[in-house]
């Protein structure tokens, strides 16, 4: 797929869409590398909830250093800084690009929550936020929502680098340790991990009032990826072959199934990570 580049006449404007589309497109595939350093850097910092655009932590030692570059919570939208909400309020759009995306949700939330006082649950699913989005941080993701029990986090190549398919894996896998899988004790909550590759429009989009509201992906690729960790069963990382490919990672010895998803006309190929 050709994404939008540059007029080739010098002397022809860009409209201030085809401006802001052109930041985010360089900015997303790195050609801003600054973006893509100061995210790595600022995820070294404790601590959550962070911006989500530069990773800047809004707790913990980390805070006062922020405030001292001018990186404050935005009043106006809590899960970015003040700089990066001005700049996406600024340069509303996006660009269609290569990324991997990454979705994880706790399995049987409903009937962890019938078992459990709502105080528990509370505390399980903020230690499960937590230790996810440490991992992801770690790896250099974009973490793209919080949603009951799933986080979703966009792993491209200004941010991730250009092994970005690779980083993805190899949060999964992470994450399946973090949660207690392997252990001699088990897993302290039941999770699946859905991994898939391909383009995707990604930027900034604005609410019924033309206000920016939010940085997210969008696309079938995006759906695809949902509807893998669906599918993930408790312990299982699901990667499609799509990532296994872009990952240049040795597959063929692990379990390959064949998905039928809501909304596809064709059998997606996956690849079936588990706890060592």
């Amino acid at each position: 797929m050709t994404l939008q580049n540059k007029p080739n006449d010098p002397n022809q404007k860009m409209t201030k869409d085809e401006s802001a589309n052109e930041i985010w497109r360089k900015s997303l595939l790195g050609g801003e590398p600054q973006l893509g350093r100061v995210h790595h850097l600022f995820g070294l910092l404790p601590s959550n909830p962070r911006c989500k655009i530069c990773n800047a932590p809004f707790q913990g030692f980390g805070r006062p250093i922020m405030h001292l570059i001018g990186k404050r919570q935005s009043n106006k939208n809590p899960h970015f800084c003040s700089a990066c909400e001005s700049f996406a309020s600024t340069f509303q759009g996006g660009a269609e690009i290569e990324l991997t995306m990454l979705f994880v949700d706790v399995r049987g939330s409903t009937s962890l929550a019938e078992r459990m006082n709502p105080t528990e649950f509370s505390s399980l699913m903020n230690r499960f936020y937590k230790e996810t989005i440490n991992v992801l941080v770690h790896f250099d993701a974009f973490i793209d929502k919080l949603v009951g029990d799933e986080v979703t986090a966009l792993f491209f190549p200004g941010f991730a680098g250009q092994d970005h398919a690779r980083s993805a894996v190899e949060a999964g896998k992470k994450l399946l340790d973090v949660m207690g899988y392997g252990q001699a004790d088990g897993a302290w909550v039941p999770i699946g991990v859905g991994i898939h590759t391909g383009v995707a429009w990604v930027g900034a989009i604005s609410g019924a009032n033309g206000d920016f509201k939010d940085f997210t992906a969008l696309g079938d690729n995006v759906n695809i990826t949902a509807r893998l960790a669906s599918k993930a069963g408790a312990g299982e990382v699901l990667v499609s072959e799509d990532t296994c490919h872009a990952a240049r990672i040795n597959f063929k010895d692990l379990e390959k199934r064949e998905l039928e998803l809501k909304g596809k006309s064709n059998l997606v190929s996956v690849r079936v990570l588990g706890a060592k």
